[in-house]
């Protein structure tokens, strides 16, 4: 039986000269590979509707022998088009899309991480993209995952303890107002470089680029 979910397309690859792979990311299903059959070809009921950060409403059957399930149907919501105006945008929600990928399972439900990776594609879409959004993305990604730092009890000089407190509970149109000098974002990408390595052993690709301007 097929089954419905709404969600944002994390990364899409070809399979087969005429068919897709879309990687999902959902609320209540969490990650899910599906595959688009004949999705590459010219007059596929696809075309157009499977591309990065898409936001579609999708039906699927569920495989029993492995992680790819069958697409079956896409309702398109939202394309989120200013994003591929900017190379930069594109490049910070990669860094977050291989953030999620490396530090959850596949067909687990994570509402937490969803609502919070939708929240930052609606607001990168019309903002210019900043440091210290990957920053707050990654502080509020550890948060759900229970990896909160202890800042009490990190080196952080204050500045910057003051700053990530702030990154952990703002919203992001109130994150992109924050004033912040270049030592504390040097000090606040330093700790968070390690703290990443230590609780999830290494880096995520993607992230110098991620930080690369602002």
């Amino acid at each position: 039986m097929d089954e419905a979910a709404q969600g944002i397309i994390l990364r899409t690859r070809p399979l087969t000269e005429t068919s897709l792979i879309v990687y999902w990311l959902t609320a209540e299903q969490g990650r899910l590979a599906t595959v688009a059959k004949g999705a590459r070809r010219p007059k596929s009921t696809y075309h157009g509707k499977l591309d990065l950060f898409f936001s579609a409403d999708f039906n699927f059957s569920r495989s029993r022998r492995s992680e790819l399930h069958n697409l079956r149907e896409v309702k398109l919501r939202e394309t989120h088009a200013e994003l591929r105006r900017s190379l930069h945008k594109l490049e910070q929600l990669s860094y977050f899309t291989n953030l999620i990928e490396q530090t959850t399972e596949a067909d687990t439900p994570i509402p937490e991480t969803h609502q919070l990776f939708s929240g930052i594609v609606q607001h990168v879409r019309a903002q210019p993209p900043q440091p210290r959004l990957v920053f707050a993305f990654e502080l509020k990604h550890l948060t759900d995952l229970g990896l909160a730092p202890d800042i009490e009890s990190s080196r952080l000089k204050k500045p910057a303890a003051e700053l990530v407190e702030k990154l952990l509970h703002l919203d992001w149109p109130d994150i992109a107002r924050l004033k912040t000098d270049t030592e504390t974002a040097r000090d606040i990408q330093q700790f968070l470089h390690g703290y990443l390595i230590y609780h999830i052993d290494r880096l995520p690709k993607g992230r110098a680029k991620a930080l690369a301007h602002g």
